[in-house]
C-alpha cells in the first residue's frame, strides 16, 4: 500500500462518517432551533424542555435511519476488506482503479 492509497482509504472513511452522522445532525439542528424558538416566544427556560424532547426525537430518527447507516457502514467495511484481501494476495484488479 502506497501513500496515495492510504490517502484515498482516509478521504473514504471521512466521507463516509459524514454520510451517516449527517442526517442525525440535521434532525438535531431543526429540533434544537424549533425548541429554541418556542422557549423564547413563552419565556419558558426550563433546561428538561430541551433536553427530553431532542433525545426522544433524536432516539426515534435513529431507528428510522438504522437500515441507511447500516447500508453505507456496511458497503465501506466491504470496501476496506476486499483492499485488505487484494494486499494479501498480491492482486491488483481487486482495487478501484487497479489493472485488470
Amino acid at each position: 500500500m502506497n501513500e496515495a492509497e492510504a490517502i484515498e482509504i482516509v478521504r473514504d472513511a471521512l466521507f463516509v462518517t459524514i454520510i451517516v452522522s449527517m442526517p442525525l445532525m440535521l434532525i438535531a439542528l431543526v429540533v434544537g432551533l424549533v425548541i429554541s424558538l418556542f422557549q423564547a416566544l413563552t419565556q419558558l427556560q426550563e433546561q428538561t424542555l430541551t433536553f427530553v424532547p431532542k433525545i426522544l426525537i433524536m432516539f426515534t430518527a435513529m431507528v428510522f435511519l438504522l437500515p441507511f447507516m447500516n447500508g453505507h457502514l456496511k458497503s465501506f467495511t466491504e470496501r476496506i476488506m476486499d483492499r485488505i484481501v487484494a494486499v494479501g494476495t498480491g492482486d491488483d484488479s481487486q482495487e478501484p482503479g487497479g489493472g485488470g
